[in-house]
């Protein structure tokens, strides 16, 4: 368990990090993948974990000189997500840690996921009601590795952004921490590696 004392509030990122939903998100982006004959790199798109699915699909259609809809291949995929029907699973290290620092330290999430699916999955989790805040692909202009997602958490608990830590689970999710000037534990398949 790391000793977060020194912080006064905790940012984690949702898919992969807090709940166990990256294989469920892989299935749905190979689904989408196959239907737009983008091919299928699974590592790629692991890699781009926390990128709104907009800029995914942005990302996609340059390095495969595409030029599909953004949205319409965003809606597929978030389709194809929803008709796994996943139940989703709490990483246990992660909430080990927010069972440990609830009610003293601050807590949020901060999501490339859109929100209504944010929501319900945290719901759904009963995660929800104990976070102070969610901050998600539909609330901020400039998704990971951006550091606006981290600091409109940090903005909405009434904290600085080095008054943080950030848990992630991708090397996009770590370079939006060190973005917004927020130190990043990693949360690797699920396991949280300490530096």
């Amino acid at each position: 368990m790391p000793d977060l004392s020194h912080y006064k509030g905790i940012v984690f990122d949702m898919d992969g990090t807090l709940i166990d939903s990256m294989s469920a998100h892989g299935i749905a982006w190979r689904k989408t993948c196959e239907k737009y004959a983008y091919p299928f790199d699974s590592q790629y798109i692991h890699n781009l974990g926390g990128v709104p699915t907009r800029d995914i699909v942005k990302h996609l259609n340059e390095k495969h000189s595409l030029s599909h809809d953004l949205d319409e291949v965003s809606e597929t995929k978030r389709l194809a997500f929803l008709d796994l029907k996943d139940k989703p699973s709490i990483v246990d290290d992660t909430y080990q840690v927010m069972l440990t620092y609830q009610g003293k330290l601050k807590m949020g999430v901060g999501t490339g996921a859109e929100r209504n699916n944010a929501i319900q999955m945290l719901s759904d989790t009963g995660l929800l009601a104990r976070l102070d805040t969610v901050v998600t692909a539909s609330d901020v202009t400039h998704g990971k590795p951006h550091g606006e997602t981290f600091v409109t958490v940090a903005t909405n608990m009434g904290l600085q952004p080095h008054e943080c830590v950030v848990f992630e689970d991708t090397e996009v999710g770590r370079q939006a921490a060190q973005n917004a000037g927020m130190d990043c534990i990693m949360v690797i398949n699920g396991k949280i590696v300490l530096p």
